[in-house]
């Protein structure tokens, strides 16, 4: 006799009460109502498990029945069937995307600077884990991450989108070598024939793992040393060369920690206040003792009337070996890269860079000039920079100045 809602929801007699085809609810001596299958398999009789009553109800278990005599008929063992299911939920599990991923971030830090491992989970944190982290690796499809990245250049940071794609391929690639998935579907995702092309001439920069290198040799020059400060202020402020080499103790206000450039002497023609950290204002400090009093922040050695050429920081730079692999204006670059990877503000970024807002209704928002989340970030850039020489980066000339003094 068929069971029925109503008759199961009377039972009290502990035992198997069957419904026909094998399924029958278990009743328990303590209450317990388990839904079970009996059949059999090559030559065997098996169990099949459906769930509790009445959470399972009774249309639920036919149905569940009726399935596993479905595959019965195709030749398959449906218990085996659902214990390859759990096997393969449970690996998706430990190949969600975001677990992977910090185990490939893991597995790399041995051979990356602490700083770049850090902007690297940063990174995905702020624009992979919310979108794709909870997604096993195998059900993420290529136009999932091709409609990431293009959200990330859409929002402005097309070197970040770039990054981005490629530390995600990294990502499967790393899975497939420990045979986490069979294939990698990503392979094909390329750059070019996914970003915009972006025309711009680039200028050669240097990345964040080359900084430890860059900051000891600024630290060690041997040249002019109001050259070598205007290296480290540039790379603190993220200024252009010329604005840098344009500027005038007359806009510096110590007091306020700011730099106040005028609009004739910005790219853009718009006056630009500059937040200074306290390492920028040590370096300022440091070449008030070699400017002696002159208009100019960092005039040159051979006319102290005129600002240093535009040749003399890359100059600079060439000599203390970087020739062919920065340039002065490509501190600009990393520092809007490091920033961004970074998770910070992008409207700070761009206006910390001076760069124009071509949306008439957001630029009416830039008069604001973000003011208190630049200080915060060029704050922070400064921390950044110290820690990548371990917090013992020194103004050039602090040491000659004090010196000199003595």
């Amino acid at each position: 006799m068929k069971l029925s809602d109503a008759k199961l929801r009377t039972l009290t007699t502990p035992g198997r009460h069957f419904d026909g085809g094998g399924l029958y609810l278990e009743l328990t001596p303590t209450g317990g109502r388990y839904w079970r299958m009996k059949y059999r398999y090559g030559g065997k009789e098996k169990r099949l498990a459906f769930g509790v009553y009445p959470e399972v109800s009774l249309k639920d278990a036919r149905e569940k029945r009726d399935a596993a005599r479905r595959t019965l008929d195709r030749g398959d063992d449906p218990g085996e069937l659902k214990k390859a299911a759990k096997a393969q939920a449970a690996h998706e599990v430990a190949t969600h995307f975001e677990a992977v991923a910090r185990e490939w971030i893991g597995h790399q830090s041995g051979v990356w600077t602490p700083g770049h491992a850090e902007r690297i989970r940063l990174t995905f944190e702020a624009d992979v884990f919310p979108k794709l982290g909870a997604r096993p690796l195998a059900k993420i499809r290529p136009r999932d991450v091709a409609a990431l990245v293009r959200t990330i250049e859409t929002r402005g940071a097309p070197e970040v989108a770039e990054r981005v794609l490629q530390r995600i391929k990294a990502v499967y690639r790393y899975a497939l070598a420990r045979e986490l998935i069979e294939t990698n579907p990503m392979l094909d995702l390329k750059p070019g024939e996914l970003l915009k092309p972006r025309a711009v001439a680039h200028r050669l920069a240097l990345s964040d793992r080359d900084l430890p290198d860059y900051l000891d040799r600024l630290a060690r020059y041997e040249g002019d040393p109001t050259t070598a400060n205007a290296l480290r202020l540039l790379t603190l402020t993220a200024l252009r060369p010329g604005e840098l080499r344009a500027l005038r103790w007359a806009w510096i206000d110590e007091a306020a920690a700011e730099a106040r450039i005028p609009a004739e002497a910005m790219k853009m023609r718009t006056p630009h206040t500059v937040p200074l950290a306290r390492q920028a204002l040590a370096v300022l400090k440091a070449q008030a003792e070699l400017s002696a009093g002159r208009e100019l922040v960092f005039p040159s050695p051979y006319s102290p009337r005129a600002m240093l050429s535009e040749n003399t920081l890359n100059s600079a730079l060439a000599r203390m070996g970087f020739k062919g692999y920065a340039t002065a204006h490509g501190f600009r670059a990393l520092f809007s890269t490091v920033a961004n990877e970074c998770g910070h503000d992008r409207d700070a970024i761009e206006r910390q860079l001076a760069h124009r807002e071509r949306n008439k209704v957001r630029a009416a928002y830039h008069r604001s000039e973000y003011l208190a989340d630049r200080r915060r970030l060029m704050q922070w850039w400064a921390d950044y920079l110290d820690g990548a020489r371990g917090g013992n980066v020194v103004p050039i000339g602090a040491a000659k100045a004090k010196k000199g003094g003595a």
